[in-house]
C-alpha cells in the first residue's frame, strides 16, 4: 500500500448519473497521483461530531491531469445522504489510497468484471488500466488485457450508473437486471453463465452475489478475485471493524479488509451459505 494522505478535498463537481446514484469529484492532486486501481479512499464530512467517522469509497477514476478524483456512490444512509448534498467549493477530509488494489498482469486475453448494485465503480479505472490507455500512480500506460468484458447487475434499469463511462472506455458491458427492465432479466451470475468463460473474474458488490460467484468459477475452474465491500470505520487497520474470514491453510483466520485487501482470492474467502453454515470459496 502507498503511503497514506491526509488532507482537506474540495468538491469541484457532484452530478447525478443514476436513480440515487452521483459522482464526486474531489481535488486532492497528492492523493489522486498515488492511487491505483482497486484502491480506496476514506471521505469524512466537516461536521463536529455526526458523523463522527469517514467512510469508504472505492477510486472511479482520477481526472488525466492527476489533479482530482472521482468517486461514484449510492445514496443509502445518513453520510451518502450528506454527500450527495456537497456543492462546489464545498470541502471534506480524505485519507488514502488504502488497500491491496487490483492484479497487474503481464497479459490476459480476456478478463471479466461482474458487478452488483454499486459493484461496478471500482472497475472504470481498472478497465483503463487493463487496456493500456491510462496510467495510475506514477506508471506509464501499458496494455495488460486483449478484451475487458462486464457483466453489471441492477434491481431495475434506472439504477444502472456509469454504462456510457465504461464502454468509451472500451469495455464490452453485459447488463442484467431483476425486473427485466434492462438487459437480461435475472441475476448479473446467470447472465455470466451464459457466456463464455473468461481467463479471470474480478467481482464486486452484494456478498451473496460474491458467493455465487466463487461457487461458478470453482465448477468452470476460472481463476477468481473479488473485492469486498465490507462497512470500516478507520480504513487503516487500528480499529478491526472490518474483518473477514480468510481461509489460511491450516484453518481460517480474520484479515482486515481495509489492510489485507479489499481485493482477496476468491477460493480463500469463507462464506456463509443459505443455511448459515461456513464454507471456503472454491476449496470445500
Amino acid at each position: 500500500m502507498s503511503e497514506c494522505v491526509h488532507q482537506m478535498a474540495k468538491v469541484l463537481l457532484n452530478e447525478r448519473l443514476a436513480r440515487d446514484t452521483y459522482r464526486v469529484r474531489l481535488e486532492c492532486p497528492e492523493l489522486a497521483r498515488r492511487i491505483r486501481p482497486g484502491q480506496f479512499l476514506m471521505i469524512r464530512l466537516n461536521a463536529p461530531n455526526d458523523p463522527l467517522l469517514g467512510r469508504p469509497f472505492a477510486l472511479y477514476d482520477t481526472v488525466p491531469d492527476s489533479s482530482a478524483l472521482d468517486v461514484v456512490y449510492l445514496v443509502v444512509g445518513k453520510v451518502t445522504a450528506a454527500v450527495a448534498n456537497l456543492r462546489e467549493d464545498d470541502q471534506v477530509t480524505v485519507w488514502g489510497p488504502l488497500g491491496n488494489g487490483f492484479r497487474t498482469f503481464d497479459h490476459i486475453n480476456h478478463i471479466a468484471f461482474v458487478a452488483g448494485g454499486i459493484g461496478q465503480t471500482p472497475f472504470l479505472a481498472y478497465s483503463n488500466e487493463l487496456l493500456g490507455t491510462r496510467g495510475y500512480a506514477g506508471q506509464t500506460p501499458r496494455k495488460q488485457a486483449t478484451k475487458v468484458s462486464m457483466f453489471y447487475g441492477v434491481r431495475s434499469a434506472d439504477l444502472a450508473a456509469g454504462v456510457d463511462d465504461f464502454c468509451a472506455a472500451g469495455c464490452e458491458v453485459h447488463l442484467a437486471s431483476n425486473d427485466g427492465s434492462i438487459g437480461f432479466h435475472g441475476f448479473v451470475t446467470d447472465l455470466l453463465r451464459s457466456h463464455p468463460a473468461p481467463d479471470f473474474l474480478i467481482g464486486c458488490g452484494p456478498e451473496p452475489m460474491l458467493h455465487a460467484l466463487a461457487q461458478q468459477a470453482k465448477e468452470r475452474g476460472i481463476l477468481c478475485d473479488v473485492s469486498l465491500e465490507t462497512p470500516m470505520a478507520c480504513g487503516l487497520g487500528i480499529c478491526f471493524s472490518c474483518v473477514t474470514k480468510v481461509e489460511t491453510g491450516s484453518g481460517w483466520d480474520y484479515k482486515r479488509v481495509c489492510m489485507d485487501g479489499p481485493v482477496f482470492e476468491a477460493a480463500k474467502i469463507v462464506w456463509k451459505n443459505e443455511t448459515g453454515t461456513l464454507e471456503v470459496g472454491s476449496t470445500s
